[in-house]
């Protein structure tokens, strides 16, 4: 038996072919697709758009392999079911002949740096396709209205706690910290800095924090996330980063700015958030916090998916000496907002 641990490949969706996704599809749940397969952009997973034979419209969502385990995704998609029958406005998985919605496309690769031959799993699902547009909010009703969204999601995310997703605490965030450094991708001569601002930050989130409830929460809800229909109907989307940590976390991503900007917006969004559950106004100390680990989330996802085809043509300085400049400049302007 070896002792050198599980064998990882550098770029997985490298292997994933439109071939492949069009058979999966079919042979997965029964239906006959026409030949166009158009690539929806997507940070973490893959996602294409489809249409069958008969002029039907699908999304189909391919997750990144070793992030999520087949009970994380089982579990946001049973959310999704619970928040539906809560009457919130989501798209749910569409089930196979058996029931089931996520399903498991397994192919062979050569694992990195080895000519060995391992599985490749990846887990996917199908869902509807919903047309419409962005929601751009332009009046006081628009931003209450999004508010009234978080709240009707959060009527059901405080009424269990998640199994097996991860909670939005300094420990997650320092793992981020700790992959990052174990990476060496950290030049010298930044380290020192990288270490002193990031640990400033935890110590920050972790006093702010200290008396905060956790719930189960969409985790990336932003107005991209959002699709406004032609009758007007909002409709939320892609709860990959579904985890469970503090209410706010649902809310400040819709600010259009920092929380000093944007307290007009906060206190509309808050109305509306009202009018479902309660709301601990001490939560609103985390949201400079939050914004922080998020910048530390994207940084170590880049970090993640550097192997990816064409990421540096979308990242095209990623780790050299200007972009480590930058990325520690942002932090240390970011620690001021907390009140670093």
């Amino acid at each position: 038996m070896s002792n050198h641990g599980p064998i990882q490949i550098r770029a997985p969706f490298n292997c994933l072919t439109p071939e492949l996704v069009a058979d999966s599809i079919e042979e997965a749940f029964g239906i006959r697709l026409e030949n166009l397969i158009y690539p929806f952009p997507s940070y973490i997973n893959r996602v294409y758009g489809l249409q069958d034979v008969q002029g039907r419209e699908y999304v189909a969502k391919f997750y990144r392999p070793g992030r999520w385990s087949l009970e994380q995704i089982q579990e946001e998609h049973r959310f999704l079911s619970e928040l539906q029958r809560g009457e919130c406005p989501v798209v749910l998985p569409i089930p196979d002949r058996e029931g089931e919605t996520l399903q498991t496309l397994s192919l062979e690769a050569c694992g990195l740096d080895t000519q060995k031959t391992v599985e490749l799993t990846f887990y996917f699902a199908l869902f509807p396709k919903m047309n419409g547009r962005a929601f751009d909010p332009e009046s006081d009703e628009d931003w209450i209205r999004l508010g009234s969204l978080a709240g009707r999601i959060h009527v059901s995310g405080r009424k269990a706690q998640s199994g097996t997703r991860p909670k939005l605490s300094p420990v997650h965030f320092k793992g981020y910290v700790d992959q990052l450094i174990q990476q060496k991708l950290i030049p010298e001569d930044f380290i020192s800095d990288f270490m002193t601002v990031t640990g400033r930050a935890l110590e920050l989130f972790a006093s702010h924090s200290s008396t905060v409830a956790n719930i189960r929460l969409h985790g990336d809800f932003h107005r991209g996330n959002l699709i406004n229909t032609a009758d007007q109907n909002l409709i939320i989307i892609d709860f990959d980063d579904m985890s469970e940590g503090p209410a706010v976390q649902d809310l400040w991503l819709l600010l259009p700015e920092h929380r000093r900007n944007s307290k007009r917006e906060l206190e509309l969004i808050l109305e509306g958030y009202t009018e479902f559950v309660e709301f601990n106004r001490k939560e609103l100390d985390l949201i400079e916090d939050l914004r922080f680990f998020r910048m530390l989330h994207f940084l170590h996802w880049q970090s993640q998916q550097r192997f990816d085809r064409a990421f540096y043509q979308h990242f095209p300085d990623w780790g050299s000496h200007a972009f480590w400049v930058k990325c520690i400049e942002d932090l240390q302007d970011q620690l001021l907002e907390m009140g670093g």
